[in-house]
């Protein structure tokens, strides 16, 4: 395919829905208002008629060609624009589909370098081509080395017991105070912001304050539970993870709108196992992957997410087989006690901080902030001996064949195998306090994923050891003095 090719023209039909769709709500109030229901019809054509028009304009005058050098998209109309990747250094090629798109069967194709790069310079969108032709042109673009079918094969597929998982994350009670947020504010739009008021007043008025309060949070605690469940469900129902022949990994997901991320094994530079508190204590875990652009190729969270969370044990075999070796059972390094102390001390001043703050104010304003900040201080001091105690549990560190692996946190746990030949260099970290007590922070800088991983709080000596042996000759000129300089 060289010669130049427009967009698909469905994309028309997908503007006229869409927009059609979102002049209903804000026309139906003003038409209830003015008492003119004919006011909805109008307001549907004019808008969808203008979107229309200008997504006609778009397509009429944008066009994309992939040659064997290059991928370019061109848009010729008022303004000349023209951007192209070289096809050598694309990376991602991913598909994305929503109801609609899906309806229609489009899909819009991203693809990216997989660098760095600002104003989206790094990538090229298609939007939409027909799905057989994105699928097509996106496995032109990424598969043009073929490996034996050997190669390829699936390393996981959803679950529908994983969603489980979706009310253990933090996610819950956000969404529950998110819920209450738009209710009230919906019913501001309509004016009946005071009547809501109204109304929980009559449900709740004649209850104990302390029961009306537990009853809300109850309600928030619900609604929150039912959408993380709605959000998980919708994000990762389907959700597969390949191995293609073309040396790539492809993460297919989505209910209501379908993903497909792709990743090629040679940007890989290892995967990180990461444990929120919640699905922790569940014994679950999710997998996310190292590699290099991958935060810039996508500004969706989930696209570096290999495995959503799942069972722990399933997590450890998908780590070990996108690897390519074992990352359960491999010995880490416990740090020594003096890290414990540290975490204690922070955990307890970060505690402490609104404790004082409570007891200050209600010295100086009402007693009630006295009694807040003592059920505080009986609640926070407890949960942050257990939280810093977690934390010293959880740091570590070790190597194995091609990987280290580094271990830290308590309300996120991170494990980290990341490739040996992908560190570029270690920053060695010591604060006062830290050399008072013989401990250090080694951080291991890369390339990929956030571009850094810290064993923190190791023995000095052990983590200098360790550090050298795990990128061997990197800190060869600093892990002794040399002759010359001993004898001067």
């Amino acid at each position: 395919m060289t010669g130049w090719r427009r967009l698909d023209r469905r994309t028309l039909g997908v503007t006229a829905v869409v927009l059609s769709g979102a002049a209903v709500p804000p026309a139906v109030p003003v038409a209830a208002g003015l008492r003119a229901p004919w006011l909805v019809p109008v307001a549907v054509l004019l808008v969808a008629g203008a979107g229309v028009l200008a997504d006609f304009l778009r397509w009429r005058h944008t066009r994309f060609r992939c040659t064997p050098d290059r991928l370019e998209l061109e848009f010729r109309f008022v303004a000349h624009t023209r951007k192209s990747l070289p096809c050598d250094r694309i990376r991602t090629a991913d598909l994305t589909a929503g109801p609609l798109h899906r309806a229609f069967g489009l899909a819009v194709l991203t693809v990216g370098t997989g660098q760095h790069e600002s104003a989206g310079r790094g990538r090229l969108t298609l939007a939409p081509l027909a799905r057989a032709d994105a699928e097509a042109l996106r496995t032109e673009l990424l598969h043009r080395v073929t490996l034996p079918p050997a190669t390829g094969g699936p390393l996981a597929r959803f679950d529908p017991r994983w969603i489980r998982y979706a009310p253990l994350s933090f996610v819950a009670p956000a969404l529950g105070l998110a819920a209450f947020g738009t209710v009230f504010k919906a019913a501001d739009w309509f004016g009946a912001g005071s009547g809501l008021w109204h109304w929980l007043l009559a449900r709740f008025g004649g209850l104990p304050l302390a029961v009306s309060i537990l009853l809300l949070l109850v309600a928030a605690i619900v609604a929150g539970v039912v959408g993380a469940v709605g959000l998980f469900t919708e994000r990762w129902w389907n959700h597969r993870l390949e191995r293609e022949r073309g040396g790539t990994l492809r993460v297919r997901r989505g209910l209501f709108t379908t993903r497909s991320t792709t990743l090629e094994e040679r940007r890989l530079r290892g995967v990180e196992l990461v444990e929120p508190l919640g699905a922790r204590l569940a014994g679950a875990a999710r997998v996310d992957a190292i590699a290099t652009g991958i935060e810039h190729d996508d500004d969706r969270a989930e696209a570096k997410t290999l495995l959503p969370v799942a069972p722990r044990e399933t997590a450890l075999d998908v780590a070990a087989r996108v690897v390519g070796e074992p990352v359960d059972g491999v010995a880490l390094v416990p740090h020594p006690p003096a890290a414990r102390g540290r975490r204690l001390r922070w955990a307890l001043l970060t505690a402490l901080a609104p404790v004082l703050t409570l007891l200050a104010l209600g010295a100086l304003l009402t007693d009630v902030l006295l009694v807040l900040g003592g059920v505080l201080a009986v609640v926070a001091l407890p949960a942050a001996v257990l939280l810093g105690l977690d934390a010293y549990r959880g740091l570590g560190h070790g190597r194995t064949g091609r990987h280290l692996l580094t271990r830290a946190g308590t309300l996120r746990r991170g494990t980290a195998v990341l490739a040996r030949d992908g560190v570029i260099g270690w920053t060695v970290t010591q604060s006062v306090f830290q050399r008072r007590r013989g401990l250090a922070t080694f951080t291991a800088t890369t390339a990929a994923g956030s571009g850094a991983y810290s064993v923190r709080d190791a023995d000095a000596d052990e983590g200098l050891e360790f550090a050298t042996a795990a990128v061997p000759g990197l800190l060869a000129p600093f892990a002794s003095v040399p002759a010359e300089a001993s004898r001067a």
